[in-house]
């Protein structure tokens, strides 16, 4: 029998979905490179990671530098689509492949340019209330204790720091 993971009995049902927290991911990234303005009238942007760290009830360690990093959309339309691929490493030593993607978009006309200034030019933070920042990520681990993460739906919650993300992990159960 294949055991439920960390999350014990609990269950989505159709009519009442259950999210419960699995734990958070604080990435940095300093470096950049940006094209943009390819032909479709969108850019592409990369950033790399530096560092990080991710803590839950039942993980915790560092992101591995230099592993990944973001290769984001920039879309005519103001929405950033991203893309990205990096290794985590859990205390224990286990490496967990994280494939993320999801949006990032402003809730008024002028955000996601006060966002470009905050992360690349030293501009005001952006209240998160003001943006939505969502993920629905992927993991790839050994057989082992953690690849419950393998077995779940996971949507992200995220805020977006000077030098990086900030995503806070749900497993849908």
């Amino acid at each position: 029998m294949i055991e439920t993971g960390p999350f014990g009995s609990a269950r989505s049902t159709i009519q009442e979905p259950k999210l419960e927290f699995a734990f958070e991911v604080r990435l940095r990234f300093t470096r950049v490179q940006n094209i943009e303005e390819m032909p479709t009238g969108a850019g592409r942007g990369a950033v790399y990671v530096d560092s990080g760290e991710f803590s839950g009830p039942h993980l915790r360690g560092k992101a591995v530098p230099n592993s990944g990093g973001d290769y984001s959309l920039f879309r005519p339309d103001d929405v950033l689509a991203f893309d990205a691929r990096y290794m985590l490493q859990e205390d224990d030593g286990t490496l967990i492949l994280v494939r993320n993607n999801g949006y990032l978009w402003g809730r008024t006309a002028d955000t996601m340019d006060r966002l470009r200034k905050m992360a690349f030019s030293g501009g005001p933070t952006v209240d998160p209330s003001e943006y939505y920042l969502r993920a629905f990520p992927t993991f790839e681990v050994n057989t082992g204790k953690h690849d419950w993460l393998m077995r779940y739906v996971f949507v992200g919650v995220g805020e977006r720091k000077a030098d990086g993300n900030l995503i806070r992990y749900f497993a849908l159960l």
